[in-house]
């Protein structure tokens, strides 16, 4: 029953030995659109509100600079895309801001853009969480809520003590759980569970958009004039350089519109082949779609004479003056095509939390590779999904949206900082990369002039974004991010301390078969005694499960060799091929991941041989160790029944909580598994000092019982 529970939920496993399997999961253009262009269009219904009020704030109204206003917006979104797709050309199989930074500024520029990333995803999915239920929770009436949100003064309105508020930051947190339970599932399942709401947005809002401008073809005229007179007063009030002032900040206000536009590039890894084509087409949509609509908006707003109102969104007002007045007959369509619009607009919102829980645990995912992160996070589940990455993410927007209460207003400045510092690293190193190497590419003055405007778009985005609300809230996203950054470059010192104490590990135990490989060979060579690879079925067989060849496995086979000598007859090398993140791009990939394993056996083959010990190979290729650990286990058992399993474990000298978080005890997982199907295991502990050096936990090997003189 609890595995069919969770099979209902998360999804039945899935074969990743199948080309239909990585077919059936990638996304053709569309349904990519609809999973990672959600977020940037739904930034729709606050980007523009946002640029427009700083127009018409504190009762002045200079919203002739509108029309410049939405030029530039859709210029930006364009310049963006473009640099963009240029990166998906050049990083074919996805990463965004973070293998960009990391590959062509360095990557201490990676972990900062990386980290900056992570920050971002988790308050895409807040930030849009948190705007939907505002546009839902607009259209409930306080009264629905008792006495109580009655009788709250207009000050406590919003806040943790309203029970509106109250109510409506529940369901914001049942609805991460929701896009959490759908992503675990997969990315596919979940953009199809979206779709309707997504193609409903588009479909009212074009609507919308068409009869707005084009239905007031007739007054461009007179709004043009009245326009110009507009425009000359906020000239005469503020001088050319205050009217220019204002416009650069109306600009920068709006950058909330320009957040969604990196989704695309990572996430080609999930992308129907041809990947490269599919991701362009995808940005081509994102762009083209956002553009419109963003530009739409704002140029909309001017034509209607749209004016921020008490209690509503500036796109409710613009709905009410464009439909509100619609009617057939007794039939009031307008109110209907309203309430249709808003809904949409609200879901979409909703599911824009999408692109962070794509991305998101993506981005999670190589910097776990690169070992920024805990490795744990490259793993993915059987479903195919990054289930480790999915669920920090939804935990940590769930803690940022009861810290911040669901407060859009301070959300979208958190929100936008780090974006535009992605943004800024990402055409710098695109920068860096077409003038370092121009005299390969004839077409680089093509490509560099959209990269340098780029670059001066999105820094003077940041800074002023900084600047003016660095009190807001823009301090603690900063402040999360150089911790988190800090955390990443802790977390990268702990990996390579490890490292370089297992790589003494080699030193200390050096590999004989590369010695003799290295050792120059006499004319005429001695024969070697051969030895016989037969293990008889009877036999007392050690079956050790290893990793890639090194010292510490053969560190483990002349241990187990010293506790039980002259016990073996001979010994079977054990692995997994886990498939992860950094290995999961198509069965070409997962054929090259289980040469390699193989190839690794066979060296630990040729070692035992030379040791005098006959011995064989088995691997398994899966998602989770211990899984296929077990299923090695009973098939071998059954050949040989008087194996015993063995596994070694690192330990170190100082157990703590964030050695046991950043490595995982597969060693006692498996044995946990094969001691309840009755196989014998031992776990061979593997003490390394980082400080010291390395040491096993037994006495030294010399003249090893169970060895011929000679290999000893």
């Amino acid at each position: 029953m609890p595995g069919r529970i969770r099979a209902l939920l998360f999804g039945a496993p899935k074969d990743v030995h199948s080309e239909h399997t990585f077919h059936s999961i990638s996304l053709v253009a569309m349904l990519a659109w609809v999973g990672l262009g959600a977020d940037g269009l739904s930034s729709s219904a606050y980007g523009p509100e946002a640029a427009f009020r700083e127009l018409v704030a504190d009762g002045h109204d200079y919203s002739s600079l509108a029309v410049g206003l939405a030029l530039g917006t859709g210029l930006t979104v364009f310049i963006i895309s473009y640099a963009y797709s240029r990166i998906i050309e050049h990083f074919p199989s996805g990463g965004g801001g973070y293998v960009v930074a990391t590959k062509l500024l360095g990557p201490r520029f990676g972990v900062v853009s990386g980290g900056a990333l992570l920050v971002d995803y988790v308050l895409t999915i807040t930030t849009s969480i948190a705007s939907g239920g505002d546009a839902i929770f607009s259209m409930v009436p306080r009264a629905w809520f008792g006495a109580e949100a009655l009788r709250l003064p207009a000050e406590d309105l919003g806040t943790w003590w309203d029970p509106v508020q109250r109510t409506k930051v529940v369901v914001e947190i049942f609805s991460i759980l929701l896009l959490t339970v759908l992503n675990v599932r997969g990315v596919k399942e979940s953009v199809q569970a979206i779709l309707p709401i997504f193609m409903a947005f588009v479909a009212t809002h074009v609507v919308l958009l068409l009869v707005a401008i084009f239905g007031h073809i007739g007054d461009v005229g007179a709004v043009a004039h009245q326009t110009s007179v507009n425009l000359g007063h906020t000239v005469a009030s503020l001088g050319t350089f205050g009217a220019l002032m204002l416009f650069v900040r109306a600009y920068s206000m709006g950058g909330g519109t320009y957040t969604g536009i990196e989704a695309v590039s990572n996430g080609v890894q999930i992308m129907r082949e041809p990947k490269v084509r599919t991701a362009k087409r995808t940005m081509g949509l994102m762009a083209t779609s956002l553009a419109v609509t963003a530009g739409g908006i704002i140029l909309a707003y001017l034509l209607v004479h749209a004016m921020p109102a008490e209690d509503k969104t500036m796109n409710a007002v613009l709905l009410d003056r464009v439909a509100g007045a619609w009617r057939i007959g007794s039939l009031d369509v307008g109110q209907w095509f309203i309430t249709i619009a808003l809904a949409s607009e609200a879901g979409l919102l909703l599911i824009a939390a999408q692109a962070g829980f794509v991305d998101g645990p993506r981005v999670m995912a190589n910097m776990a590779v690169d070992s920024w992160l805990p490795h744990r996070f490259a793993a993915l589940s059987e479903s195919l999904s990054m289930q480790n990455g999915v669920l920090l993410m939804s935990v940590t927007s769930m803690v940022a949206l009861l810290y911040t209460h669901g407060n859009v207003e301070k959300l979208v400045v958190m929100y936008s900082i780090n974006v535009f510092l992605t943004f800024s690293m990402s055409n710098l190193g695109m920068s860096r990369f077409w003038i370092r190497h121009r005299k390969e590419h004839a077409d680089w003055y093509k490509h560099l002039p959209i990269h340098l405007l780029g670059l001066g778009l999105c820094l003077t985005i940041l800074v002023v974004t900084v600047f003016e609300k660095f009190a807001a809230g823009g301090w603690l996203t900063l402040a999360v991010t150089g911790a988190l950054v800090a955390l990443c470059l802790s977390i990268k010192s702990h990996y390579g301390q490890v490292v370089e104490a297992i790589r003494r590990l080699d030193v200390e135990l050096a590999d004989p078969l590369a010695e003799d490989a290295a050792a120059p060979q006499p004319a005429v060579p001695p024969s070697p005694a051969p030895v016989s690879n037969a293990i008889g079925a009877n036999d007392a067989v050690a079956m050790l499960f290893v990793g890639g060849y090194g010292g510490l496995g053969r560190h483990a086979l002349l241990t187990l060799l010293r506790m039980f000598p002259g016990h073996f007859k001979g010994v079977v090398f054990c692995s997994v091929a886990v498939i992860d993140s950094g290995n999961f791009k198509g069965i070409a990939e997962v054929h090259e991941l289980e040469r390699r394993v193989q190839q690794a056996l066979d060296q630990y083959v040729r070692y035992a041989n030379w040791l005098g010990l006959p011995a064989e190979s088995r691997f398994s290729t899966g998602i989770e160790v211990a899984v296929e650990a077990q299923k090695l286990a009973t098939d071998l058992i059954r050949k040989y029944p008087k194996g015993l399993f063995v596994a070694g474990q690192l330990i170190f000298d100082e157990d703590s909580f964030a050695s046991r978080a950043l490595h995982n005890e597969t060693a006692f997982m498996i044995q946990r598994r094969l001691q309840h199907e009755g196989v014998p295991m031992v776990v061979l502990p593997v003490r390394l000092s980082l400080k010291k050096g390395p040491r096993l936990v037994a006495p030294s090997l010399t003249q090893e019982p169970g060895l011929t003189q000679e290999r000893a």
